[in-house]
Order: C-alpha cells, then structure tokens, then sequence
C-alpha cells in the first residue's frame, strides 16, 4: 500500500473516531477545527488518545509510519499549526495570538495587494517579485497586529465564550502589558516595511492605522462590523499600486478597492455564519450574520453582483485583455456555487466555503497576470496592422 493511500486512511480513522466523540470536528490540513461543543478552535492540539483507536492495520503494519505517529511526531505534514505547535513552549502563545497557525487570514489581507501590484505591472511583465515579497511580509504583520488589538480589546468577551477562552490572554497564558509590547514590535517592524515604499505610500499606509485600531470596536456598535472589516483588509487594493506607481489611478484603485470590500463582506458573513451565534448574541457581538438571517444568501448575491462590476471597471480602465476577463467568469461561477451551496445552519460547510476564498483571490491573481502578459501581444499585432 502507497504511503498516500496510508495517510488516506489515517485521516479517516482520525475522523471517524472523533465523530464517536462528545464534539463535532472538521479535520482540515491544519488543526482540528471545532464546530461545537466541549473543545473549541483555538485548541489547536491534536488529541494523542484517539491515535491508537483511529489508525487501521494498514498503518499498524508499517512499522517506521506507526512509530513516528505513535510517538506524536508530525514529519509527514507540514502545516502552519505544526510549525506553532512544534516551536518553543514560551514562544507559542505569541505565535498564536498572531494567529499564525491559521494563515487564512494573512493570505486575504494580502491577495489584494497583489492584485494591485499585478495590475500596475508594466504591459508583457510579472509583477514585480521584491515587492509581492514585501507587501507579503506586511500583510502577515498587519494581520497579526490587527489580531492582537483584537484580542485585547475583546479579553472580558474571550473567557465567556468557549470558542475563544483559551486564547492568550483571554487565558491569562499573555498578559496585556505583555501583549501590549508585542503589539508594539510588531508594528515596528510593519513600520519598518512601510519606510521601504515611497512617500505617498506611507503616507496612504499610515492613514489605514486609524482602521486597524478601530475596528475591533465595531462589533460591539453596528451589525455590519464586516463592513469596516473590508475597508481594512483591502487598504493593500490601494497601496499596491502607489507603491509601484508612485500615486494612485483612482479610475482603477477605487472599482479595485470597491470589489475587495464586496468580497470581504461575502466571506467574512459566512465565516460569522461558522460561529456559535447563540454566544455573540449572549456577549452582545454584533455581525451581518446576525443581520442578515434567512436572507443571507440575497444579500451575498448582491455584494457578488457588487463585486464583479467593480472587478470590471477596475480592468477596464486598466486596459486588461482577454484573459483576465476570461478569468472573472471563473470567479464568478465560484462566486455563484459558493452562495448556492452554502448551507449557514452547518458550521463545517461555512468554513470550507469560507476559506475557499483563498482559491478564488488565487485565481482572480493568476488572471490578472496572464492579462498584462497578453498586452504586449496586443500591442505588438497592432503594432504590424498599422506599419502594414
């Protein structure tokens, strides 16, 4: 037997022997993800007792395989909660308060940023590497800032709710003058990343702090705390292209921003979908899910509907070709399946939807590339038109 086929089966095992179990889990490639009931998703660990019960005679039978799981090691996959869980013991709970080991949010702060630098690329040229490098570098600070205010603002909520208690501080593991000097590292070194751009870009950078700071409160002030989310996440849709540029084109920036704020609001909807929302009524957290309702799925189709227009403006005015539009029709088909499928009475199929997003901002990139590449093919058969 293939060592996939054994790896199958143990995924497997693993999952039915936690369905035997008092809670309702998703095994995804990162972690145990806990829906409900008496572990929650910020328990990260992976349960050793359930081992021998979940792997088949298969595993059993390969003795160096079921030696190296057996004695809780994880060489066979590479995840970002293994990096956490395998890092020192006083190192791990700053990992997580920066949410390292869940990368989902990181890369949808970051995906706009390189749709931005991509469309501001130079007709027939990649988009430039050392600034995706750059702005990666500071979407995974920004995003790991932005949970640390998070979670300081939200400590008194964090230990009411199971889901949450066992974060950090709401743990008692960081304190919140600890938390507070972590919060001021990492912005130091975002800081430093920021000072790397030119003057109108750390000028625009710096106007998104008021942002970062503020929306953790939303939640708790307005039932559309996604909204300001949106605002936030997609500042990148803006600052990438003045980092290449050296100045916004506002004909394309703003459709750009536009539709990144729409797409926030698709995703971060479902994924307040994902949690226990009998828990945010009882704190008095406030989301579009709970807005929303029943009619959920009217509303996302109307942000998608929202979205693409903007996405359509954006390549418009930014002369994009063919293959970029081709590429929206395929973000619109996954647009289309993702709210049609989406069933918000069940918290693991929001999650998969949720961080299908990922994918889809992916794809909208990829797109984007293949556009500008094809420019210089345009330009150069208009080119021979006109000299024949």
């Amino acid at each position: 037997m293939s060592p996939a086929m054994l790896l199958s089966r143990t995924a497997k095992g693993l999952w039915r022997s936690h369905h035997g179990s008092s809670c309702l889990c998703v095994y995804t490639s990162n972690s145990f993800l806990n829906t409900r009931g008496g572990r929650h998703e910020d328990a990260l660990q992976s349960d050793s007792s359930v081992l021998p019960r979940a792997f088949s005679p298969a595993v059993r039978s390969s003795p160096g395989l079921w030696r190296t799981l057996h004695s809780g090691k994880r060489s066979f996959r590479f995840s970002a909660a293994s990096i956490v869980n395998s890092s020192p013991a006083p190192v791990q709970p700053y990992l997580r308060l920066m949410r390292l080991d869940k990368p989902i949010g990181t890369w949808l702060l970051y995906l706009p940023c390189t749709w931005s630098i991509a469309l501001a690329s130079d007709p027939g040229c990649l988009p430039h590497l050392g600034m995706l490098s750059l702005f990666g570098t500071g979407a995974l600070l920004m995003r790991g800032a932005g949970c640390t205010i998070n979670d300081m603002w939200d400590k008194d909520f964090d230990k009411k709710v199971a889901r949450t208690a066992t974060r950090p501080i709401a743990s008692g593991e960081i304190s919140r003058m600890q938390a507070l000097v972590f919060l001021g590292g990492q912005l130091s070194l975002a800081l430093g990343v920021l000072l790397c751009l030119n003057y109108y870009s750390i000028a625009l950078g710096a106007a998104s702090l008021s942002l970062v700071f503020t929306y953790p409160l939303m939640k708790r002030i307005t039932y559309w705390p996604q909204l300001v989310l949106g605002l936030t996440f997609n500042w990148g849709a803006l600052l990438g292209w003045s980092a290449i540029k050296g100045s916004c084109d506002w004909s394309v920036c703003l459709p750009l921003y536009f539709s990144g704020v729409m797409w926030t609001l698709i995703y971060d909807t479902i994924y307040a979908h994902q949690q226990d929302k009998e828990d945010d009524i009882k704190v008095g957290v406030k989301s579009t899910a709970l807005r929303f309702q029943g009619q959920t799925k009217t509303w996302l189709s109307g942000f998608a509907v929202a979205m693409m227009s903007g996405l359509i403006t954006a390549g418009i005015n930014a002369e994009q070709t063919l293959p970029y539009y081709g590429t929206l029709s395929t973000v619109a088909i996954h647009l289309i399946y993702q709210i049609y499928t989406l069933d918000i009475n069940k918290p693991e199929d929001c999650w998969q939807k949720f961080i299908s997003n990922r994918n889809l901002g992916l794809l909208l990139f990829l797109g984007i590339i293949a556009g500008n590449l094809w420019k210089e093919r345009r330009d150069s058969l208009l080119q021979n038109e006109e000299t024949s």
